[in-house]
């Protein structure tokens, strides 16, 4: 039997991308019966949104692939954060520096970019930037769909 996977998706603000693989992670957790295999929760390196919900045009995107939003509340990381979680996934580059930072670099290994697991060392575009949510959707069902079969036997 596996164990339970924790997986921090990290973003600048924690109200697009990291809430969207949240999501997105989540639903494919219930569609394909990997509750006891992962369980999920997003942050953001930056303190500029805590407190607030998804970013309206996240939630338009996630709603129009029929994607659960939930009820969220941007939060940062923190440095328990860390041992808390196996993963930490951070969206960019960016996000990568800052969690280094944030926790010593990384004597664990356990801070990638999502698009890593699809064999790609991109960043997932900022829709906040760009305003195209879908791009972002699409690379960051790419990303998931790479993590969920390097964790599956």
């Amino acid at each position: 039997m596996q164990r339970l996977i924790k997986i921090l998706f990290v973003c600048h603000g924690n109200i697009c991308r990291s809430t969207m693989a949240e999501a997105m992670m989540n639903a494919k957790i219930q569609k394909y019966y990997l509750e006891g295999i992962f369980q999920t929760d997003s942050a953001a390196t930056s303190y500029e949104e805590i407190g607030e919900p998804m970013y309206y045009a996240a939630q338009e995107i996630l709603k129009k692939h029929h994607i659960p939003i939930g009820n969220h509340c941007a939060r940062r990381i923190t440095p328990e954060d860390y041992e808390r979680f196996d993963l930490l996934i951070g969206m960019d580059s960016a996000n990568i520096r800052n969690m280094k930072r944030m926790f010593g670099d990384d004597p664990e290994h356990k801070i990638f970019k999502l698009l890593e697991f699809a064999g790609r060392d991109e960043d997932i575009s900022d829709p906040w930037y760009t305003r195209n949510f879908d791009l972002s959707y699409e690379q960051i069902d790419e990303g998931l769909n790479g993590l969920i079969e390097k964790y599956i036997d």
